[in-house]
């Protein structure tokens, strides 16, 4: 894997600790992400996108995934999130972009040709997305210190590229998040946003602060202006049991209500809480289409 890198370890830079605090909530948490890695363009670079793996997860597993799509102009950056007590897991730490209200009662990850599997045993009927997002039940602060991470990482990227973000399940709500702080212009916390996001993809996913988004989104002409010009893809599996369908569904149909009119949802019969070479098939040709992305692989 000679086109990607490892970086070491990264504890929040002042920065994010600055967004994180600024928000008053619990006191403002200090939290250590893991290793992050890079998988570098081998053409000319025409774009960054930051990509956040899902629950229990790591970056190494997605830059893997990443590194073999045939996108040689965009680079990918891969967090690992912080590790944290999740009380889905009856306090188990465990990575999480932020706390999860998800009542499971295992987890396992597998590997099995570059392909993450996720493989859950629930002791409820799946994930109701319309439970965790109403108002004061999301965790509000670990969202935006996530996606102040987030922000952070692509701060530094050269001006003519565009700046994305995607994700798998919690990692995929976490870059929802990130789409609707840029619309607004600010964290959840009330700090302005910094960066100009170009593009956001979603799988198996939610959206997380669903039942505010459109009030925020309708606050300014500024905001529906970044809101309509704004390409999301989301994908989502029928036979999800973890993150159900509906929810993904739902997800899709408010975004497009607040505002994000270009918010392409696409179903894949049979498809449970993983990934197939299809659906990567289809992230890469929509990628390349949306972003006008050399063709030649370089």
């Amino acid at each position: 894997m000679d086109d990607m890198e490892d970086i070491s370890k990264s504890k929040l830079t002042d920065r994010d600790a600055m967004w994180m605090h600024a928000g008053g909530g619990r006191g403002g948490r200090r939290v250590e992400y893991g290793r992050t890695y890079v998988v570098r363009p081998r053409a000319r670079h025409q774009a960054t996108i930051v990509w956040l793996h899902g629950l229990g997860d790591n970056g190494a597993s997605w830059s893997q995934v990443l590194e073999s799509l045939p996108l040689p102009n965009i680079k990918w950056i891969c967090p690992t999130a912080p590790t944290r007590p999740v009380a889905a897991f009856g306090g188990f730490p465990c990575t999480a972009y932020s706390e999860t209200k998800m009542i499971l009662s295992s987890l396992c990850i597998l590997f099995e040709q570059e392909l993450i599997l996720y493989f859950f045993s629930e002791t409820e009927t799946g994930f109701d997305v319309e439970e965790t997002s109403l108002d004061g039940r999301d965790d509000i602060e670990g969202l935006d210190a996530s996606a102040a991470h987030v922000a952070n990482l692509l701060s530094s990227e050269p001006s003519d590229v565009f700046l994305g973000i995607g994700g798998f399940s919690m990692g995929a709500a976490a870059a929802l998040h990130s789409a609707a702080c840029y619309a607004h212009g600010r964290f959840t916390n009330g700090i302005p946003y910094p960066i100009n996001l170009s593009i956001v993809v979603g799988l198996s996913g939610w959206l997380p602060c669903s039942m505010t988004l459109r009030s925020k989104i309708e606050s300014s002409q500024i905001a529906l202006r970044r809101a309509s010009a704004m390409p999301i893809l989301l994908n989502h599996g029928r036979a999800d049991d973890v993150v159900k369908y509906r929810n993904g569904e739902r997800s899709a149909e408010i975004l497009r209500s607040s505002g994000f009119q270009y918010t392409y949802f696409k179903a894949y019969n049979g498809l449970g809480h993983y990934t197939i070479p299809e659906e990567m098939d289809d992230v890469s040709k929509w990628l390349s289409s949306t972003l006008g992305l050399d063709r030649s692989r370089g």
